[in-house]
């Protein structure tokens, strides 16, 4: 199966959720989209295929979001896109593609609806939260 996780490997989030991927068997191709951001096509097809508006898409935390006053309702979709590709950690992450869906798997396990059934055995988070049992199954 062809996956692609836009990562960004200081983010905790973004290793849980390559790590569940691997879990599933699957070795996906991993962009660090701070260094190789998406092309502006290619953002707003994964924010449309998640079901996502492009706000739902920025990263708030740790970003200059604030600073550069794109907490302002006027903002077009056009210029958050803008602002987010010329600063790419305004992105949020970490984004998957697969030929199942799109997913902001924001929590890490919104990566599991994406996936097929093919976990190889238990899996918990780094934090220890178990997400998946001994049989591969969803932990709910």
């Amino acid at each position: 199966m062809n996956v692609t996780i836009y990562h960004n490997p200081a983010c905790g989030t973004s290793r849980n959720t390559l790590a569940m991927i691997r879990n599933a068997g699957i070795e996906p191709d991993v962009i660090d989209y701070l260094e190789n951001p998406p092309s502006r096509q290619d953002l707003i097809k994964m924010i449309a295929d998640a079901g996502l508006t492009v706000r739902d898409a920025i990263r708030q935390k740790d970003t200059p979001y604030g600073e550069l006053g794109l907490d302002n309702p006027k903002l077009s979709d056009d210029q958050l896109l803008d602002a987010m590709l010329a600063q790419p950690i305004l992105i949020n992450r970490p984004f998957v593609v697969t030929p199942l869906g799109t997913r902001l798997s924001r929590p890490s396990e919104l990566v599991l609806e994406i996936l097929p059934e093919t976990h190889k055995g238990a899996f918990a988070k780094e934090d220890g939260e178990k997400v998946l049992d001994a049989e591969g199954k969803r932990i709910v």
